[in-house]
């Protein structure tokens, strides 16, 4: 019996890359970063997603390069374990269990069997300590890891504020305004303090900390934005200390280049300073890198820099500082307010980007597609400032349109719907109707009907608003023969009920229904004549959510309230079909089939359940699936049907379900493993297939093609077995080439893979041991024909469809004449 697969969560390509710092590959052809639970592998010349390193089942927290193998990379994650990797091929070589949440990762070329992590102290909450781990060399993937020696206590959890110094002789640690250095050999510890304000407004608060490579230095951060360069802190009253100050805000991360000459600072200034010889004169800048940055790296050369910015950004910029490439994510915008929206053209997932603009971003390959700007405003990085935002969008059924709502809010309510056209000859989206106040009060909620697009007759917009109305938006010609456009969208109805605030509106699946719920009330109209057919209410509580039942549950119609009911009513009947007390937070129905999920939130902590309109039993009920809140939704349709082993998650099987938190984390529930879920990489290099068509590849490729063989007496064609791949090609194509043996070696069993027997023994052929001496001598006459004989036979097609019988050969009966002088009495004893 095989278990049925469980339901798991998954942070997918979303997930922010500026958690820890990310590093260079030896020669900087490749830039590895920490990116929710994996590892991702870019190449620094084409900023493409190289690799993605699959295998911890939690956040990433830190990655660091193997000191002693430019080849190796380590990991370390919440949970509880650090992974050694060959990235360059994707292979998970060691897992070492730790036990406790790993909060960062340092690897020293001083201690070749150790590692340095910080985890939480046991007992005390939000203290954390810097330990040694001691990771054993003994032979196995999984191996324990539990002893620990603590090197400084009451460290801060993040990983730039601890640093080692030149050939790991010591190690400091900065955390509120306390300064600690610890010295390995003399076993010292000297701890320095400064006061927590100064005049003239300063905060001495310590944000990040630096080591000089090659002197002993030590480069602090602080929160008003000075930087301050300690020196002979060897001496707890000796010390000495000089400050250099360019940031208006804090210091967010420092790293001194490889020899030590300059140093790198970043901000939220979104600007790249660096300093020359320690000196506050000699500095140079990089501006308008996009927004503030988190952590920045060098790679061991020197020859590039890496910036990691708060938006879900990473910048590459050569050591003149001029810039290079760009890797961008998921954007992290201020606020998303539009919600999860599925593009019908890319499959790409839209909402806010960039103060103004939409974002739209690939799912599989981890990018954004491009970034549109609906405002088209310039945004002032000012706090308090009332600015235009991006509040609904809409998307018609085939993305031939956009529909977009942006406010801005100061003594009055700005409105303004826009409505966009998708150009086919420039492949982007034109301006095509502007709207100001469409509504008197705030948009709630907007809708395009479903139907086909062919027509513009049918197209059909709607919003509602807290104004007590709806309204419905079509497409007219325009007479005016000086404009510009010959279609425009203007206002062709307008509905209220009972003077009640307009919460949420959509259409059913064949677009002839409107539901438009006003606040404790839903009501239905039909489309064609804006007649009110019949109103839904179930109190108390207003309506939250509402959708169509689709397919064959397109006669329901599904509501949940803000006081925890969620509710299914029959659109034929008129009448409540079911209740359930739920308290539903996202409502998000599959497009390509019947189900619905619906997340709820309850102590803290999103529960996912899935079911049909028509059956009150919930179809998938997954608890406390994610202890984040979960603020949008959205089915994303396959490319290609997913396998599904359990009838419980075949509603996964043709769309996959995204999720967005509170938090921006973008999830993803997956019914596979780790192991069995197929990379981007592997997608793109088809790893077992996907060797590069070149000669080489060409010759030392696998070499398949089939081979006839006749019936053997019983009226059945049977297919000769495939010529089995050659272990000597495979290894010497699959086998990394650092830990290949010599040439030397495998020359000779590479040669003796290519020679071709003259015979191939049958596939019904018995071992030679239990053959009759007296066959041996059989038919030797017949040697002289049996080349020529097997020669035909290669050549001879498989009739497989017709009903033609086979003439045996000459080499086939001698075979049959075999097996049948051959002597098996000696079965009748089993």
């Amino acid at each position: 019996m095989v278990a049925p697969a469980a339901l798991r969560v998954v942070r997918c390509g979303g997930s922010a890359p500026h958690g820890a710092r990310a590093v260079f590959s030896a020669g900087a052809r490749f830039l590895l970063c920490a990116s929710g639970d994996f590892v991702k592998m870019y190449s620094v010349a084409t900023e493409e997603l190289v690799r993605l390193l699959r295998g911890h089942s939690d956040l990433v927290t830190d990655v660091q390069l193997a000191p002693h193998n430019h080849l190796q990379l380590y990991s370390s994650s919440l949970d509880g374990t650090i992974k050694l990797w060959d990235f360059t091929d994707g292979i998970l070589i060691k897992t070492f269990t730790v036990g406790y949440k790993l909060l960062a990762l340092y690897a020293l070329p001083t201690s070749e069997d150790s590692m340095f992590v910080i985890i939480p102290k046991s007992g005390e909450r939000g203290t954390f300590q810097l330990v040694s781990v001691k990771l054993t060399k003994a032979a196995g993937q999984d191996m324990e890891a539990k002893e620990l020696s603590v090197v400084l206590e009451r460290v801060d959890a993040s990983p730039k504020c601890t640093a080692f110094g030149r050939e790991g002789e010591y190690v400091a640690s900065v955390k509120g305004i306390n300064l600690q250095v610890y010295f390995f050999k003399r076993k010292q510890l000297n701890r320095f303090s400064l006061s927590a304000t100064k005049r003239k407004g300063g905060n001495n608060v310590f944000t990040c900390v630096a080591c000089h490579p090659q002197e002993d230095c030590i480069a602090t951060g602080h929160a008003d934005g000075k930087i301050r360069l300690w020196r002979n802190f060897d001496h707890k009253k000796e010390y000495t200390y000089s400050t250099l100050h360019w940031h208006h805000d804090k210091v967010t991360d420092l790293a001194f280049s490889v020899e030590g000459t300059s140093l790198l600072s970043g901000g939220v200034e979104s600007v790249l300073v660096q300093w020359h010889s320690g000196s506050d004169c000699k500095r140079d800048f990089l501006p308008r890198l996009g927004s503030a940055i988190e952590y920045v790296s060098i790679s061991s050369d020197g020859t590039f820099y890496c910036t990691s910015h708060a938006d879900n950004r990473i910048t590459i910029v050569n050591s003149n500082l001029r810039f290079s490439k760009t890797i961008q994510g998921l954007i992290k915008a201020r606020d998303v307010k539009t919600g999860l929206v599925v593009d019908p053209r890319t499959k790409a997932l839209v909402l806010n980007g960039e103060p103004g603009h939409l974002q739209f971003y690939c799912l599989q390959s981890d990018k954004q597609l491009y970034s549109l700007d609906i405002v088209q405003q310039e945004y002032i990085h000012q706090a308090g400032l009332n600015q235009s935002d991006l509040v609904k969008i809409a998307f018609s059924a085939q993305g031939k349109w956009l529909a977009t709502v942006e406010e801005r809010e100061e003594t009055e309510l700005e409105l303004q719907l826009k409505l966009w056209f998708f150009d086919e000859e420039t492949q982007s989206f034109k301006l095509n109707t502007r709207i100001s106040m469409p509504h008197e009060d705030h948009i709630t909620a907007m809708c395009f009907r479903d139907m086909d697009e062919l027509e513009d007759e049918s197209l059909m917009l709607v919003t509602a608003g807290r104004d007590c109305v709806f309204k419905v938006w079509v497409i007219v010609e325009d007479t005016d023969p000086e404009a510009q456009q010959s279609l425009s969208w203007s206002c062709d109805f307008v509905g209220s009920y009972h003077n009640y605030q307009a919460t949420n509106c959509c259409f059913s699946e064949d677009g002839s229904l409107l539901a438009v719920s006003f606040e404790e009330t839903v009501t239905v109209w039909d489309s064609s004549t804006w007649d009110l057919k019949c109103t839904f209410c179930h109190p108390p509580g207003k309506i939250r959510n509402i959708c169509f039942g689709r397919l064959t549950c397109s006669k329901y119609l599904i509501g949940a309230t803000d006081h925890g009911f969620l509710c299914c009513w029959n659109l034929l009947s008129c009448a409540l079909e079911w209740s359930a007390h739920l308290n539903v937070i996202v409502l998000q129905p599959d497009p390509l089939s019947e189900h619905i999920a619906a997340v709820s939130w309850l102590l803290k902590e999103s529960s996912l359940f899935v079911f049909k309109p028509n059956e009150p039993r919930p179809i998938c009920i997954q608890r406390k699936f994610c202890k984040e809140k979960i603020q949008f939704a959205a089915f994303v349709p396959r490319d290609v049907p997913e396998t599904i082993g359990s009838e419980k998650y075949l509603w996964l099987r043709r769309s996959q379900l995204f999720f967005l938190t509170d938090m921006q984390e973008l999830l993803t529930v997956s019914t596979k493993s780790p192991e069995e879920r197929l990379t981007l990489s592997s997608k793109q290099l088809a790893v077992e297939e996907s060797l590069p068509v070149t000669p080489f590849s060409l010759l030392l490729g696998k070499h398949r093609h089939q081979q006839s063989q006749g019936d053997i007496g019983l009226g059945k064609v049977v297919r000769r077995h495939h010529e089995q791949d050659s272990p000597a090609v495979k290894e010497l194509l699959h086998t990394p080439a650092h830990v290949l043996p010599s040439a030397s070696f495998l020359c000779p069993i590479f040669i003796n893979s290519l020679l071709i027997s003259k015979e191939k023994k049958s596939a019904e052929q018995v071992p030679d041991e239990v053959e009759m001496e007296s066959e041996e001598a059989e038919d030797d006459s017949d040697e002289e024909n049996n080349v020529t004989e097997m020669k035909q036979e290669d050549t001879m097609p498989i009739e497989s469809l017709g009903e033609t019988t086979h003439k045996l050969s000459k080499s086939e009966e001698k075979e049959l004449r075999k097996i049948r002088k051959t002597d098996y009495s000696w079965l009748s004893v089993f």
